[in-house]
């Protein structure tokens, strides 16, 4: 389980393909690894990953089929960057929202707009997430935890990113097109999955 807090921007520092995943290696400041081990879980740009190698300032993962078609990670090349985050301690202060690390599949974005020193990122999302958020809910786009601030039908998402995440995290080096890793709402999914079936209404995500 995660917070959606970014700790760090890591760089993708090789990839290698092998029979059925990819295998990544991640470079990172030394101080991000200091008690990560070995089957540990470490959410990169929200996707849940384990690291089967821990160095001083590089960990390696290896992303199975299934992570690969539901994520960006079949699309990293050698230095790109990605956001980080460890795994929340049980009893930490929770900053930002319940993420689990298990992305629903892709957003686009469609549209970047400033006012001022906010930058407002208009996102098409999964439909089914679509169905699951509300208005100044919450939502995980690249790992980072963040307020809805507007939805539009069928599939439209607004964001609002105030100056320190997008220098804090991989955001700003997106344009029109670019592609981020969504998770939506926990307790919307569930909600959607327990709301009686009907024709009309969709329900939330399998």
């Amino acid at each position: 389980m995660f917070t959606g807090i970014i700790e760090q921007v890591g760089r993708i520092a090789a990839v290698q393909e092998r029979e059925g995943l990819r295998r990544l290696e991640v470079d990172v400041d030394p101080a991000f690894l200091e008690g990560v081990k070995p089957g540990d879980s470490i959410a990169v740009d929200g996707a849940c990953l384990t690291p089967v190698e821990v160095g001083v300032r590089t960990f390696v993962v290896q992303v199975v089929a299934s992570t690969l078609g539901r994520t960006l990670a079949g699309g990293y090349a050698a230095g790109d960057r990605v956001n980080l985050e460890r795994a929340m301690r049980l009893g930490a202060r929770l900053d930002g929202h319940l993420v689990q690390g298990h992305v629903d599949g892709p957003g686009e974005l469609t549209s970047v707009r400033r006012e001022g020193d906010t930058v407002f990122l208009e996102f098409r999302i999964p439909r089914e997430v679509h169905r699951a958020t509300i208005p100044y809910g919450s939502v995980a786009l690249n790992g980072i935890s963040l307020t809805v601030n507007a939805l539009r039908e069928p599939d439209l998402l607004e964001v609002a990113i105030i100056p320190h995440t997008w220098a804090h995290t991989n955001l700003a080096e997106l344009e029109p097109g670019g592609r981020v890793n969504v998770e939506g709402d926990l307790i919307g999914k569930y909600v959607g999955r327990l709301l009686p079936s009907n024709p009309s209404q969709p329900q939330g995500t399998d």
